[in-house]
């Protein structure tokens, strides 16, 4: 797998998180982000199941520009 680094918040109080990234074997999008609380995920719920083998995350708006970038390059393919 090789992961391509598109940016990270700038914002991060220790640089570890919330992160984007795209695959560059099959242009997923990748995206690290916080854990969201049980209020966030019961809204969610609202309109269907949670799977155990998926999550919910925050990533905060300011990453916007990163993730349509992420779109783009995902779109592209790898180049």
């Amino acid at each position: 797998m090789s992961l391509r680094f598109i940016a990270k918040d700038p914002n991060s109080p220790d640089g570890d998180s919330p992160t984007v990234w795209v695959d560059e074997e099959n242009n997923d999008l990748v995206i690290q982000g916080w854990k969201a609380d049980d209020a966030t995920e019961a809204e969610c719920r609202k309109v269907g199941n949670i799977p155990e083998h998926e999550g919910v995350f925050r990533v905060p708006a300011r990453l916007a520009q990163a993730i349509r970038e992420a779109c783009d390059v995902a779109e592209r393919g790898t180049d």
